[in-house]
């Protein structure tokens, strides 16, 4: 595992992923150079000299994880991923490696004052909303349990302005080293955008997704003139499942191995790491084993309050979907669900759940 990058994008909504640069995509819009509140112009930004001193910042100094690596978080984690690797709880999964330095909702101290100055200025800037796009982390050696964990975090890089779908704003990028038992295990990288948000244009009246009714909407969730849903991220690990979508068809890959069912798609089992896979088509059938209902933030293409929920399968693997046909408040754990196929506007179908008898 020496010396092991990950990439993950971490997406929310759909609006944003990776980093953008100029003549980059970002939510599907053009990116480039652009004042905040202002149009794009190619002079100088007095606000990104003001950002770039931050650089090279300590972010936070002696941070140290509120637990040290124990089983339990090994196993919760793993369950909730689906992860049945043998050789964990004995060391930790690597993707753990932010977990172990989270402060939990009362946080942590040690955060620098830098930190603090530099998303002042872009507060002061208009630049109030924040999404994260992607992160980074590099595994040097495994975490056991028992070992204690301390970090510190340095505010790596912040971008030129950028314009977005979302809005106009810069990207910083903070590079946390984790130290376990005094020696470096990882890295970890977290980039955000911090951006201005950009108007939004209001329909007097939305469709009610949960029971096919038609009411006026609230003007600050109205759904955008033409906003579109976010386009699935389609690439050569799931694009047969998009396909099978496109013939109406729900698809799990089985392993050739060891027929293990997974979901959604990878590359290799994660039961017994081979490569060799097939797929079978689910019959549908599904019950909700956990939801929530989104409120905030509001989304363009959606008119919140809307039920977000985590499916089981009748095959037993599990997914993320939309729960329709009854009302967002009614919806409940073991509630009995169908596959529908739902287009959503010229070029995109997605699978959802009806509420059995909805």
């Amino acid at each position: 595992m020496s010396g092991e990058v990950v990439r993950d994008q971490a997406v929310n909504g759909g609006a944003a992923g990776g980093r953008a640069a100029d003549g980059d995509a970002v939510g599907g819009g053009p990116v480039r150079g652009g004042a905040v509140g202002g149009a794009a112009g190619g002079g100088k930004d007095p606000l990104y000299e003001q950002l770039k001193v931050y650089e090279g910042c300590p972010a936070a100094t002696s941070g140290v994880g509120k637990d040290p690596v124990n089983e339990a978080m090994i196993r919760h984690w793993c369950e909730a991923m689906g992860d049945a690797n043998p050789a964990y709880p004995a060391v930790a999964p690597p993707t753990m490696l932010q977990a172990w330095t989270m402060g939990g909702l009362s946080g942590h101290e040690g955060r620098t004052a830098a930190y603090d100055e530099l998303f002042a200025l872009l507060d002061g800037a208009g630049c109030t909303a924040v999404v994260a796009t992607d992160c980074e982390q590099e595994y040097l050696r495994d975490l056991r349990p028992g070992d204690r964990i301390t970090f510190d975090a340095v505010i790596e890089s912040v971008s030129g302005r950028k314009k977005t779908a979302l809005g106009t704003g810069y990207f910083v990028t903070t590079r946390m080293d984790v130290r376990g038992e005094g020696g470096l295990v990882g890295t970890h990288r977290f980039r955000i955008l911090k951006y201005a948000p950009g108007a939004r244009a209001k329909t007097p009246a939305t469709a009610d997704r949960g029971s096919g009714a038609t009411t006026k909407a609230r003007p600050a969730d109205a759904p955008g003139q033409g906003a579109r849903r976010p386009r699935p991220v389609v690439n050569r690990d799931n694009a047969g499942f998009w396909e099978g979508v496109a013939r109406h068809q729900l698809l799990i890959q089985r392993c050739l191995s060891c027929s293990a069912l997974r979901f959604p798609w990878l590359p290799g089992c994660n039961a017994c790491g081979s490569s060799r896979w097939d797929t079978v088509e689910a019959s549908g059938a599904g019950t909700v084993y956990s939801y929530v209902v989104m409120h905030h933030p509001a989304f363009p293409a959606f008119d919140p309050p809307y039920a977000v929920g985590l499916i089981e399968l009748a095959e037993g693997v599990r997914m993320v979907s939309n729960v329709i046909g009854v009302p967002y408040d009614k919806v409940r754990v073991g509630l009995p669900v169908s596959l529908e196929f739902l287009r959503v506007d010229a070029d995109v179908e997605l699978p959802v759940f009806r509420a059995s008898g909805g």
